[in-house]
């Protein structure tokens, strides 16, 4: 099953708000890199990274650079591939660059194991559900009006969502008064029943994590998530510690080596894995077995078309964030019907990149 050759592009697509139909910035776009590696007897194997902003080119560069050194290996030997391109980038990982490239390419193999051996991903991960609950990402953005994240949620409940996230750390003029009223008219909008979380995006100090999210426990939400800066690991811990409600994080560390940090000292109560920034699946599957082991569910971090097999998966899977970014990127992709997704029964991630995207290679 020798690979012969790896082909990348850049896509663009609209940075819209579908879920909710919410405010548009006109003209706003999105850069990802997508990459097919393809073998001998013609199976391709599709991956997609991005967060290379105004180094997309320099991403999709890293891509090429390291499929090359892939021509020729057996695509089934993952780890064996892994350990290869991670040696020739020397001192260049885990963070950056390497990283985002490294996690389309591991995704392509593991799309073709699947595909190889007749079954999806999922299965050949673990297997452990079908179907996994998602919630509604992007809709209930920091920069939207108080109005605009009311109306908003209220939509989202009327189109069958029972989990969905907003923001607070506002920008411009904000004060703990007003950052807690904002939870508080999102809760009155989506009612008792729906689970909201509610990200930080590692905006808060310590104290603020601590003082606000007093305030909010009140509003029952489901998670706070990366309420101060993801490697101040005793911040965390304070902060985990100090709160009834759950503490997410994870988005931001690159690799498996800090979860580590993040579950010894107990500095979230559920960790977040990006996909893009963990390495690609084989170490995806790690940090989830490692969470396992400290009684901690994971969660995920966009790429919701991929992520659906990696929850699926795992015994402490617990839900997808939804977050429909690269949605445009496949044909017919899986989307949750009221808030649930069914994994794809068909060999591989199940996807197709559009036809658009296919001329391009």
């Amino acid at each position: 099953m020798k690979i012969t050759r790896v082909l990348s592009q850049i896509v663009q697509l609209p940075a819209d708000e579908p879920l909710a139909d919410g405010p548009q910035v006109a003209g706003a776009k999105r850069d990802f890199v997508v990459v097919k590696v393809v073998t001998a007897d013609g199976t391709e194997g599709l991956g997609v990274t991005f967060f290379g902003a105004a180094m997309v080119k320099a991403l999709r560069q890293a891509v090429d650079d390291l499929g090359a050194l892939m021509i020729g290996a057996d695509a089934l030997a993952i780890e064996r591939i892994v350990a290869k391109l991670r040696d020739a980038a020397s001192s260049a990982g885990p963070q950056g660059v390497f990283t985002l490239a490294l996690s389309a390419l591991d995704m392509a193999l593991w799309d073709i194991r699947g595909k190889v051996l007749g079954q999806p991903v999922a299965r050949l991960l673990g297997g452990h559900r079908d179907t996994v609950p998602a919630y509604a990402s992007g809709a209930l953005m920091r920069q939207f009006s108080l109005a605009e994240v009311e109306k908003s949620a209220g939509t989202l409940v009327s189109r069958g969502w029972g989990a969905m996230k907003t923001q607070l750390a506002l920008p411009g003029h904000t004060t703990p008064e007003i950052e807690v009223e904002r939870i508080r008219v999102i809760r009155e909008a989506i009612g008792p029943d729906v689970k909201l979380m509610c990200d930080i995006n590692q905006r808060w100090s310590v104290y603020q994590a601590v003082s606000i999210g007093q305030r909010v426990e009140p509003y029952h939400l489901h998670w706070l998530e990366d309420v101060t800066r993801a490697d101040d690991f005793q911040g965390l811990a304070t902060v985990t510690a100090a709160l009834k409600t759950p503490i997410a994080g994870g988005e931001y560390v690159w690799g498996i080596e800090p979860f580590r940090q993040l579950l010894e000292r107990r500095s979230v109560d559920i960790a977040m894995i990006d996909l893009v920034r963990v390495g690609g699946i084989t170490q995806w599957m790690k940090v989830a077995g490692m969470a396992e082991a400290f009684n901690i569910p994971v969660v995920s971090h966009l790429i919701p078309e991929v992520h659906v097999h990696l929850i699926a998966a795992v015994p402490n899977g617990e839900i997808v964030e939804y977050m429909p970014w690269t949605g445009g990127l496949f044909d017919d992709p899986v989307r949750p019907v009221k808030g649930m997704m069914t994994v794809p029964s068909t060999p591989g991630l199940g996807l197709r990149f559009t036809r658009e995207i296919e001329r391009g290679f």
